[in-house]
């Protein structure tokens, strides 16, 4: 496994934005997709986005499409995620994961397609 730290969170009001950083230990990151997972406050996790090994393909839920960019940077062993026009319903702890299939595309969207998560990090939006 991989151990994985979020950081970037914070509160903001409606319409700001946010960087989310994933860093990633050891010297496989750039052989793995991966993902980034929210959970509201009485809600299941939920898929936000995800990002291919080597960062040509990405996929987002439609909820954040248009405002949210996934990104990688593979020589720093980190992922990203922008967050536009941020919503209230946006409020929620963010996770970093990492899928373990080597060249993996970027295509899962299920909890259990990812092994490795970080602890978070909480973004609140005001109204």
């Amino acid at each position: 496994q991989v151990q994985l730290v979020e950081s970037g969170g914070g509160l903001v009001q409606a319409g700001d934005s946010l960087r989310l950083s994933c860093a990633a230990s050891g010297r496989t990151f750039s052989s793995y997709a991966m993902g980034w997972f929210r959970q509201a406050p009485g809600k299941e996790r939920e898929f936000v986005a995800a990002i291919s090994w080597s960062g040509g393909r990405q996929y987002y839920a439609d909820s954040v499409k248009g405002r949210f960019t996934i990104s990688r940077d593979n020589p720093k062993n980190t992922a990203y995620l922008q967050m536009n026009s941020l919503k209230p319903e946006d409020t929620a702890v963010y996770y970093c994961a990492r899928d373990p299939t080597v060249g993996g595309a970027g295509t899962a969207r299920t909890l259990r397609a990812y092994d490795s998560w970080g602890q978070g990090t909480q973004v609140t939006v005001s109204s």
